[in-house]
């Protein structure tokens, strides 16, 4: 396994966030989780991208994981682009953007509204500037289901089982200790900061036209990986992007849910590499060998 180094970086506003960084070699993959999500969620493509030579950053978004917190909750869309921004900007290249969902919208916004663009390249992870209003409220009505937390770890996985039933395994305690925080009552609660569900969340919606905007001015090369068992993305929305980015090309993974990197990681990584094999054509040196079965 390629061994990973951690580290603080300070955010255009001073907030910290915890930073990976994986390898040593070319191109920069920057990944972005999802809402509610922790840079752990890219744990198995970072190592297999890595170890097949590219550098691979991953990160905690502020309120997520082991990044520090907005004082009084007031958390605003544009401090996580500005902190998406200034992470690409302190690459030693631009970076191929890759984003899940949250993440994903983020970088879209910047690839089309930041000039230069900051990403030499952007995957997007089952997400579209339109998305489907029945899979984020099931997101979000199970990021609020459980505000006094759980016992012990045991029900914390049960939960976690019922809201992915795709996956066979049962999260592990030491799976979900990233994920959940030891309250002064004892009780386990999630690592986000739940006042992410007021600020975000409120302005969501009224993001979408600057993301159809910003969409039709990106100028990189773009992937779009979606799970054929989506509730977030549809053909519909993956058809209204793809005629506002037409150069852009798309990959359904079969059998992968709005979940795509954690159901179905190997495929995952294999789209990834192969795209990045067609951007990066200068050079063995700077392409990654398609990896086979990551385990």
């Amino acid at each position: 396994m390629v061994p990973i180094h951690t580290s603080t970086f300070p955010s255009h506003d001073g907030v910290p966030l915890t930073v990976d960084v994986r390898g040593a070699g070319a191109p920069t993959l920057l990944f972005a989780h999802g809402f509610g999500q922790t840079r752990g969620a890219w744990n198995g493509a970072a190592d297999a991208l890595a170890a097949q030579g590219c550098r691979c950053v991953s990160f905690d978004s502020r309120g997520h994981g082991e990044s520090g917190r907005v004082a009084r909750g007031d958390y605003h869309m544009d401090q996580f682009a500005g902190d998406l921004h200034a992470l690409a900007l302190a690459q030693p290249e631009p970076p191929v953007l890759v984003g899940a969902s949250m993440g994903g919208l983020l970088g879209l916004v910047l690839a089309g509204e930041a000039r230069p663009a900051p990403f030499r390249a952007l995957v997007l992870v089952d997400i579209t500037p339109r998305w489907e209003t029945a899979g984020v409220e099931r997101i979000l009505a199970f990021m609020q289901a459980h505000p006094d937390g759980f016992a012990d770890y045991a029900e914390a996985a049960e939960q976690v089982a019922a809201y992915l039933p795709q996956r066979r395994e049962r999260k592990r305690e030491e799976q979900l200790k990233p994920l959940l925080r030891e309250g002064a009552d004892g009780r386990l609660r999630w690592h986000w900061d739940p006042a992410l569900l007021a600020g975000v969340v409120s302005e969501s919606e009224r993001y979408q036209p600057r993301l159809l905007a910003a969409a039709a001015r990106v100028d990189v090369p773009v992937l779009l990986v979606s799970g054929e068992r989506s509730d977030v993305v549809s053909r519909d929305t993956v058809a209204e992007f793809l005629k506002l980015v037409p150069h852009a090309r798309h990959v359904e993974v079969a059998g992968a849910t709005h979940m795509l990197a954690g159901d179905a990681n190997d495929a995952f990584t294999r789209e990834i590499a192969t795209f990045i094999q067609d951007v990066f054509p200068d050079g063995p040196s700077r392409r990654p060998a398609i990896p086979q079965e990551v385990h």
